[in-house]
């Protein structure tokens, strides 16, 4: 069984694997002023919460987007399961062909999400994860990582919506019972649920006219299933695709059949 750990801008996703299963997906925020200590302690109270001794777990893969926490966390794994973890970056191997001006700025999330996304749903695919940002990423007929998209996230358009206008609430993130609004809240959710997912349709059609042929989405991170019930274009959710990622490339890195 191994441990692997995703960390985000805003939260750190964690999940047991163990061929190919997985036992659980939990999401804790991120936080960059905790201690090594305070995260050992953090991922032990998951274990337990899933009744999963230390003893089981036999590797440990970590992804990240903010350097910062990289070797806080990494220690804290060192700590708690005694192995040294995989971390995703320069000398990893993916089995990924990356055509970008410059591969070694692709995003490690981006790169594991689209191993993920040819494993399980084939090529041509678009994976879209819907986070702190909501990127978008393509490989296309050829198995070759294209490019992609950034947006900003679902919720950093509504905070910024809400932080500058004086008049509008905080309100949560669900749609609305009817498209137009009849009064400011429904307005908003209108806006920024069915606005996103009109977003999302937009760019997965521009993507297929570039491309010149359709290709499969499939839709990942915190805030996707808000969004995804909404598109008029099939996209399928998948809560678990980073973490099947990261599994894949942890048995890619250790030599076992993929």
């Amino acid at each position: 069984m191994i441990l692997a750990v995703d960390i985000g801008n805003t939260n750190i996703v964690i999940g047991c694997i163990e061929q190919e299963k997985i036992f659980f997906v939990e999401r804790v925020s991120t936080n960059i002023s905790k201690t090594e200590l305070e995260y050992v302690v953090e991922f032990k109270t998951l274990l337990d919460l899933y009744q999963i001794k230390v003893e089981e777990i036999t590797g440990c893969i970590i992804a990240s987007v903010v350097p910062p926490l990289n070797n806080i966390v990494r220690s804290a794994m060192e700590k708690l399961l005694h192995i040294t973890p995989l971390l995703v970056g320069p000398g990893v191997k993916t089995g990924l062909n990356i055509l970008m001006d410059n591969p070694g700025q692709v995003g490690s999330d981006l790169i594991v999400n689209a191993v993920a996304g040819l494993h399980y749903y084939g090529a041509p695919i678009i994976m879209i994860d819907m986070g702190t940002a909501t990127t978008i990423s393509v490989v296309d007929d050829k198995k070759n990582y294209i490019g992609g998209m950034i947006l900003p996230g679902v919720k950093v358009s509504l905070e910024s919506l809400v932080n500058r206008t004086s008049q509008l609430p905080r309100i949560s993130l669900e749609a609305p019972k009817k498209i137009i609004g009849k009064n400011t809240i429904d307005c908003m959710k209108s806006g920024i649920v069915m606005g996103q997912a009109a977003c999302m349709d937009g760019m997965i059609e521009r993507i297929w006219d570039e491309l010149g042929y359709e290709a499969n989405v499939v839709a990942t991170g915190g805030l996707a299933g808000c969004i995804v019930p909404y598109c008029k274009k099939k996209v399928i959710y998948d809560n678990e695709l980073t973490l099947k990622g990261l599994d894949i490339i942890y048995r890619k890195n250790t030599e076992q059949t993929v």
